[in-house]
């Protein structure tokens, strides 16, 4: 039995409409003691107009949407009570709603209720969280294929490829004796493990590019003092978010900026000038600096390019040298030569466009990214990786003429791991795997 539970499904501020949510076995009857009508008969969706009252008081006026499970979001008996917009309404009708029987709801527990009555798997389930942040277009659209089912569907030939991997090999195992069936030999399984790994490798690139789309890149702005990184991060921008001076050391803190180049959002961190310092709070700057390059997913290191390379150009180089990281040469104004193989750009001027078209070019990121449906965050990638992992074993089982049975354990695991991928129950009982492929025994 589920408890009925109870929210404000919409932002807690004062609006026009506030919109309480309840979901449970008990929903019906316990709103039925508060509103003017009965909806203890209600059989199907139904909206009402009525009053919420404690005992002879009204609270408001309201209109009642009722959902009778298992047609409901969550696969409930569900109700939404759309009152008045202001906060001390919504919160006497809540407090009411709880004194009658319900208790608050906690975070994300309708969407839990909805994946435990298998409305949504769990990639719809977090689908709906996704939509909800996404900042950009182009991450709504990937989060919305997602929540439509469509991002599920890709884990479905794996599931049966699989599946139908694990049964031949049961069936191979506990009925040798029918000699009609397929043999699960060595070559099979290499030939299935290959097939399955260039799906899964396809499904790991793609599930990356749209975790880009979907979380944004931190990028920190590097180099030493003056090179422009304040004046880069301004030009990005578009504003005058960091100081610019000539002044060394005027950075002090990292200063931060979002952006969104092409759909994907750039989390920018401009960062203190790289040099030694005896300045204490200088220093302190540069030790921050120090731990937002750690934390980066790209690094953009910005030298002078009216000046040669100097020692502590050579330190900064060196100390971004294991990240992913572009090299641009800003103060291209100042030049007149410029090398085949640097990429120049001019901060002042706003000249960016070879940098903004080479972080594009990095990741990767293309229209194909935005119109796909992918696995694109670290739960459903982690679970992919390892699935190839298991899968590399079973190969390598495989071609040293390894025991099917052993062989079959890393695929078992793989396939365990697709289930997880859409929270479904891996307690799966092969055997119904086999009599759904096979006429065993006829």
């Amino acid at each position: 039995m589920f408890e009925t539970i109870v929210s404000l499904a919409t932002p807690p501020f004062k609006s026009a409409l506030a919109i309480i949510r309840l979901s449970g076995d008990d929903c019906f009857d316990i709103v039925s003691q508060c509103f003017s009508k009965d909806l203890t008969a209600i059989t199907k969706r139904t909206v009402l107009v009525g009053k919420i009252v404690d005992k002879t008081q009204t609270i408001d006026e309201v209109v009642l949407i009722a959902y009778k499970g298992p047609k409901s979001f969550t696969g409930e008996d569900m109700i939404e009570i759309i009152s008045h917009g202001s906060m001390l309404i919504a919160n006497q009708i809540i407090s009411l709603l709880v004194n009658k029987g319900a208790r608050l709801a906690t975070r994300g527990e309708y969407s839990s209720r909805a994946f435990l009555h298998q409305k949504v798997d769990l990639i719809q389930a977090e689908a709906i969280n996704d939509v909800i942040n996404a900042t950009t277009i182009e991450a709504k659209k990937l989060s919305l294929m997602s929540l439509d089912g469509q991002t599920s569907k890709l884990i479905e030939p794996i599931k049966v490829k699989l599946a139908d991997l694990l049964s031949l090999i049961e069936v191979n195992i506990d009925y040798p004796e029918y000699e009609d069936i397929e043999v699960a030999n060595k070559n099979h399984v290499v030939k299935c493990c290959d097939e399955l790994l260039g799906i899964i490798d396809n499904l790991i690139a793609g599930g990356e590019k749209g975790q880009i789309v979907k979380d944004g890149v931190k990028v920190a702005i590097i180099g030493k003092p003056n090179v422009g990184k304040s004046s880069l991060l301004n030009a990005l921008m578009g504003e005058d978010r960091a100081i610019v001076s000539d002044v060394c050391g005027t950075t002090r803190d990292v200063v931060e900026g979002e952006i969104n180049l092409s759909g994907i959002t750039l989390h920018l961190l401009d960062t203190a000038g790289l040099r030694d310092s005896t300045d204490k709070i200088e220093s302190i700057g540069i030790d921050k600096a120090k731990q937002t390059i750690e934390k980066a997913d790209l690094v953009i290191l910005v030298l002078d390019a009216s000046k040669p390379l100097d020692i502590e150009d050579e330190e900064v180089l060196n100390l971004s040298k294991d990240k992913k990281r572009i090299i641009v040469y800003n103060k291209s104004d100042l030049i007149t030569k410029k090398e085949d193989d640097k990429l120049y750009i001019s901060a002042l001027n706003k000249d960016l466009e070879p940098l903004t078209s080479k972080i594009m070019k990095l990741f990767g990121i293309s229209e194909e990214v935005f119109s796909n449906p992918s696995l694109n965050n670290s739960r459903q990638i982690g679970l992919l990786k390892h699935a190839k992992e298991q899968l590399l074993i079973a190969k390598q089982d495989a071609l040293a003429d390894m025991p099917i049975d052993l062989v079959s354990a890393s695929i078992y695991a793989a396939y365990k791991d697709m289930l997880d991928i859409l929270g479904e129950d891996n307690k799966v009982d092969i055997s119904k795997e086999i009599f759904a492929r096979f006429c065993v025994g006829k």
